[in-house]
């Protein structure tokens, strides 16, 4: 278990540190054991907080959020804002003008993720939001999922990725238990060339 602790510790530290050239796009999430990112009302207080996690070296790890509307929305109501970070917002309705604070996008999602692979720095949260990284993973622009698992059943709820035509093989990279909560930090890369449209989905 040391071990494998050790090496997502390794596997999550900030790019500039591991040598890489290319900046990964990552969605961590908190979900529960079935699936859900939030409840039904978009609430979260059911995510237990590990006093072992230690968030500052979470953070640490990104320079750029991505997020959609709804998230961005929220954060927004709640007066949550993340210093030093670079925030993108993909929306069709948001103005441009009304968002100074934030980059909005609305077309070119692909040419503007391969963009941000391209330029220096740390890598790229997909922060919150199911239907965004639905939309990245079918443009082949995910590199790793990294759900960290709360020991509950929500039952229903929003999900962490809503249905899609495409099925991606996943390897698992990392992992670790957080023993005080129960929560299960998990890292699978996207198997690159590997993802297969379903029977039945539109061309």
């Amino acid at each position: 278990m040391a071990a494998n602790a050790e090496r997502l510790t390794l596997l999550l530290s900030p790019t500039a540190e591991r040598g890489n050239t290319m900046r990964r796009v990552r969605y961590q999430v908190a979900c529960s054991l079935d699936g859900y990112i939030a409840a039904p009302d978009g609430g979260y207080d059911w995510i237990v907080i590990d006093p072992d996690i230690d968030f500052a070296a979470m953070f640490a790890q990104y320079d750029t959020l991505l997020m959609g509307r709804v998230t961005y929305e929220l954060m927004k109501k709640n007066g949550e804002v993340y210093p030093g970070m670079q925030t993108i917002v993909f929306s069709r309705t948001l103005r441009p003008a009304d968002h100074p604070d934030v980059t909005i996008v609305s077309d070119r999602i692909k040419e503007k993720i391969d963009e941000l692979r391209a330029l220096p720095g740390r890598d790229i949260w997909v922060f919150g939001g199911g239907q965004l990284f639905r939309s990245l993973l079918e443009l082949g622009c995910v590199d790793t999922v990294e759900p960290a698992i709360i020991p509950i059943v929500l039952g229903k709820g929003i999900p962490m990725i809503p249905p899609t035509d495409v099925r991606s093989p996943l390897e698992l990279t990392g992992y670790r238990l957080y023993e005080k909560t129960g929560t299960w930090l998990m890292e699978y890369a996207i198997r690159k060339g590997a993802a297969q449209s379903l029977p039945g989905a539109v061309p």
